[in-house]
C-alpha cells in the first residue's frame, strides 16, 4: 500500500514535469505574432499569456467539465497502471524536450496520446491496449485543426485587406489599430491554450488516482485542476525561445494584420474544438493559422520548406513519443515495479 502511495506521487510528480515542458513549450502559439510584429515586448507578452494560460485552464473546466480530458483517457482499452501512466508521460517529456531543443514547434498534444499508445501497448502485450476507435476521433480531431486554422486565417485576412483598401486608410494609423487588437487576440489565444492543453496532464493524473485507488471513476478533482493550470502558467512563464524564433520569424515576416488575424483564427479554431471536448494541437493550428494568415497575401511569403519540417515533426510525434514510451514501460516493468 505504501509503495501504491509513493508511487502516485511520483506520477503526479512526472505529470506536473509534462505540464511544465507543455507551456514552455507551447509559449510561442500565443506570444510569437505579437512579439514579432512589435504589439508587445517579450516580458509583457510572456506574463500576459502565463496569465491567461491560468485563467482558460481554470475557467473551462470548473464551468464547462473536462471534455478534453475525457477524450484523452478514452485513448487506453485496459484499466491503467500507474507505471503505464508514466511511461505514457516519460514518452511525451522526451519528445517534447527533443522538439523544443531543435526549435521545431511540435504538439504535447500528440506527445502525449503517442505516450500513452505506446505504454498501452506495452501493457497489454499487443494492440488490444489501444481502443482504436477513440483514438482515431484524436486524430482526427489532430489532423484536420491545422488545415482549418490555414483557411480561416487566410480567409480572414483577405477581408481585412479588402476593407482597408476599400477604406483608404493610411499603414501607420492601421498597424497602430492591429497592434492594438493583438493585445486582445494573444489573450484570447491564450487562454484557448490554456483552456484545450491543461486538461491533458488533468487527465494523465486523474488516471493515476484511478489506478491507485483514489478514485473509482473518470472525474477530474478541482486539485488537480488549480495544480495543471498553475504549472501549465508557469512554464508559460519560463518561455521557449526557440521555437518563438522558428513561429514569429522563421515561417514569415509578419505584420500587425496577418499577426492578429493569425492569432484570432487559431483561437477560434482550439475554442471550438475544446467545446465539443476534442484535442488538438495548439501548436500546429497556430502554424497553420500563420501561414495561412501569410499566404493570403503573398504565396513566396511563406518559407514552406520549413513549413514541411514542421509538418514532418507533426507525423513523426506520435509514433516516436509511443515507441519511447513502449521502452520506458518495459524497463520500468523489468525493474520490478507493477503498480
Amino acid at each position: 500500500m505504501r509503495e501504491t502511495a509513493v508511487l502516485l506521487w511520483v506520477t503526479i510528480g512526472i505529470a506536473v514535469l509534462f505540464d511544465f515542458t507543455n507551456g514552455f513549450h507551447d509559449t510561442a502559439n500565443a506570444i510569437a505574432t505579437s512579439i514579432s510584429t512589435r504589439a508587445l515586448s517579450p516580458h509583457a507578452a510572456v506574463g500576459l499569456a502565463a496569465v491567461f494560460n491560468l485563467v482558460g485552464a481554470v475557467v473551462t473546466v470548473v464551468f464547462f467539465q473536462a471534455k478534453v480530458s475525457n477524450t484523452i483517457a478514452s485513448t487506453l482499452a485496459i484499466k491503467p497502471g500507474l507505471v503505464v501512466v508514466i511511461a505514457a508521460l516519460l514518452g511525451a517529456i522526451c519528445w517534447n524536450l527533443i522538439t523544443w531543443y531543435l526549435g521545431l514547434p511540435s504538439s504535447s498534444t500528440h506527445a502525449l496520446i503517442g505516450g500513452l499508445c505506446g505504454a498501452g501497448i506495452a501493457a497489454a502485450g499487443g494492440l488490444d491496449g489501444v481502443k482504436w476507435s477513440a483514438l482515431g476521433k484524436q486524430v482526427t480531431s489532430l489532423v484536420i485543426s491545422p488545415p482549418v486554422g490555414f483557411l480561416a486565417a487566410a480567409i480572414f485576412s483577405i477581408a481585412v485587406v479588402l476593407i482597408v483598401y476599400r477604406l483608404r486608410l493610411r499603414p501607420a494609423p492601421v498597424n497602430r489599430t492591429f497592434r492594438g487588437l493583438q493585445v486582445f487576440t494573444a489573450a484570447l489565444l491564450s487562454y484557448s491554450h490554456g483552456a484545450n492543453d491543461a486538461q491533458k496532464t488533468m487527465a494523465a493524473i486523474t488516471l493515476a488516482l484511478i489506478a491507485s485507488g483514489d478514485l473509482t471513476h473518470f472525474e477530474v478533482p478541482l486539485w488537480v485542476v488549480v495544480l495543471s493550470a498553475v504549472t501549465i502558467a508557469f512554464g508559460t512563464y519560463a518561455g521557449g525561445w526557440r521555437i518563438i524564433r522558428t513561429l514569429g520569424w522563421s515561417i514569415l515576416k509578419l505584420e500587425p494584420a496577418t499577426g492578429m488575424a493569425a492569432q484570432l483564427m487559431g483561437a477560434s479554431v482550439i475554442q471550438g474544438a475544446t467545446f465539443i471536448g476534442l484535442p488538438v494541437s495548439t501548436t500546429h493550428v497556430i502554424t497553420g493559422a500563420v501561414m495561412g494568415a501569410g499566404a493570403s497575401r503573398k504565396l513566396t511569403a511563406v518559407r514552406w520548406g520549413l513549413g514541411a519540417n514542421i509538418a514532418a515533426a507533426w507525423i513523426v510525434t506520435i509514433p516516436s513519443a509511443a515507441l519511447i514510451a513502449w521502452v520506458a514501460f518495459a524497463i520500468l516493468h523489468t525493474a520490478g515495479l507493477r503498480g
